[in-house]
């Protein structure tokens, strides 16, 4: 699968006409706008006619454009939930949600507060930058395991404290200038609406090839800088396909960056390096940083993912003085900052030789489920091409099984196996969400992605063994073996 001489869709609309032409057995509701003709793998799935009529939006309210729809995870979850997950998410298996188990379960793993004391100065506003002490903690982190020895340091004024990592990708973007801003597809879905909100900057898609097992080659970076683009934004480790660029080859795109333009690394699954045998180090950009007030490089973590404290909401963003300065400000009129308390309670947590234990914790604990879940997945005929190297995500080609499915299943892209499994009490992701199109320029339902899931191995064991048993038993229902009665077969799922 590539994005460029790639593989014909099975899913081609055809000519564009009025949405009220389409007939009421074509089940497309609504007649207020166009619609393009529905292929015949869109007229057999309930779940592909909803999506595009979700993505072509609702008629606005006055004074209100309520057109944009949900996306990636959370629109996943909107149709589990109309099968009765929030009424009862703990009997689900939810190999969706991009979030790491929370508890006190990892061996090596240090225990997380289950109170946090509140005194009367956490109780105010705190800064739009964060508190001071945590601004110290990261940049020691940051000095102490990517920046030994080095003339230029990071100080407490390189670091500005964000609610979040979305809300920490919305400050950059509302300080950017007038730009094109590059990204490679696929990526991390909940770039697409940030991308598209702001429009003090073009978004420009690098598409990478499955041939190439997506790799974002610095020789790509140099043609992008040179058409004129001044601002890169990438997540490393990658998210959704599980790859990492090492140390050389980023220091490369740095170098290439470097005076030239803005480079962005969303960094939040840094902690799960699976390349240097499960010993705590992990991959930064900061390593490669000359100057950390004239590189014009902006790293995105947190707690989230490699803490596993995604409840907290509590990340961070380090870069020069003059950016952190900008982000503080873009702060007071976008989030107001984040949450005092969390800030102070996470202070603690950041001392390097901590962080290094709790990270060789992290990459033994989640290698095992990674290496488990591609364990199974043979076993019931999937090929793995690409072995995450990082991430808690597999990136599954549902093409890839062997023997083929039967063409009449119809579950062999992303919308429908996901609608299956939705009958196993299991949630997936759509392959579809990482093929970004912030500008909406192109159908999606053209998709080199839609063929694929992503699979977190981010719950616990349990989690995962009942995920993939649904998994097996969505297969073996599609090739007429016999299975198992499940807790949903008297519900009725759409096809």
């Amino acid at each position: 699968m590539s994005f460029s001489g790639r593989r014909i869709s099975i899913l081609r609309p055809g000519d564009v006409r009025p949405l009220g032409d389409v007939s009421e057995g074509d089940g497309v509701k609504g007649a207020s706008t166009t619609k393009k003709e529905l292929s015949p793998n869109e007229k057999k799935s309930e779940t592909h006619r909803e999506f595009r009529c979700a993505h072509a939006g609702h008629r606005p309210h006055a004074g209100l454009d309520a057109s944009r729809a949900s996306t990636g995870v959370i629109w996943c979850t909107e149709r589990a939930s109309e099968h009765g997950f929030l009424d009862n998410p703990s009997s689900w298996a939810n190999l969706g949600q991009g979030a790491p188990e929370a508890d006190d379960d990892i061996v090596g793993s240090f225990p997380r507060p289950t109170s946090i004391p509140i005194d009367s100065a956490a109780r105010e506003y705190g800064p739009t930058a964060g508190i001071k002490p945590l601004r110290t903690a990261v940049a020691k982190l940051y000095n102490e395991h990517y920046r030994e020895g080095m003339d230029s340091q990071y100080t407490w004024q390189n670091v500005c404290i964000v609610p979040g990592g979305r809300a920490g990708l919305i400050r950059i973007a509302a300080i950017l200038g007038n730009s094109y801003l590059s990204f490679p597809i696929p990526d991390y879905s909940a770039y697409s609406e940030m991308l598209s909100l702001f429009k003090n900057f073009s978004p420009i898609p690098i598409p990478l090839s499955a041939d190439d097992r997506y790799h974002l080659h610095p020789d790509k970076i140099a043609e992008e800088i040179a058409r004129g683009t001044s601002v890169i934004l990438t997540s490393n480790p990658r998210n959704p396909t599980g790859h990492v660029m090492r140390h050389a080859e980023l220091a490369r795109i740095q170098d290439i960056c470097r005076d030239r333009a803005t480079l962005i690394l969303d960094e939040f699954y840094g902690g799960y390096n699976y390349t240097n045998g499960c010993d705590g180090s992990t991959i930064s950009g900061a390593t490669n940083v000359v100057d950390v007030d004239d590189d014009d490089i902006l790293l995105i973590d947190g707690l989230t993912k490699r803490f596993r404290l995604p409840g907290w909401r509590i990340a961070w963003v380090v870069g020069p003085k003059e950016f952190i300065t900008a982000l503080a400000s873009a702060g007071s009129y976008l989030d107001g900052g984040a949450n005092v308390p969390f800030q102070e309670a996470a202070v603690p947590m950041l001392e390097p030789s901590l962080v290094r234990a709790e990270m060789k914790a992290l990459q033994l604990h989640f290698k095992a489920k990674r290496d488990y879940v591609l364990t199974r997945l043979h076993q019931i005929g999937f090929t793995i091409k690409d072995i995450p190297e990082s991430t808690f995500y597999v990136w599954l080609d549902l093409t890839s099984i062997w023997p083929p499915l039967p063409a009449e299943a119809n579950i062999s892209d992303g919308l429908n196996f996901f609608n299956a499994l939705l009958k196993e009490k299991t949630i997936v992701v759509p392959g579809i969400f990482f093929d970004l199109n912030p500008a909406k320029r192109r159908d999606l339902f053209d998709s080199p992605c839609h063929h694929f899931i992503r699979l977190s191995y981010g719950p616990k064991m349990d989690v995962l063994q009942r995920g993939l048993d649904g998994i097996e038993r969505v297969i073996k229902r599609a090739r007429g073996e016999d299975v198992a009665p499940t807790p949903m077969d008297d519900v009725a799922v759409e096809d």
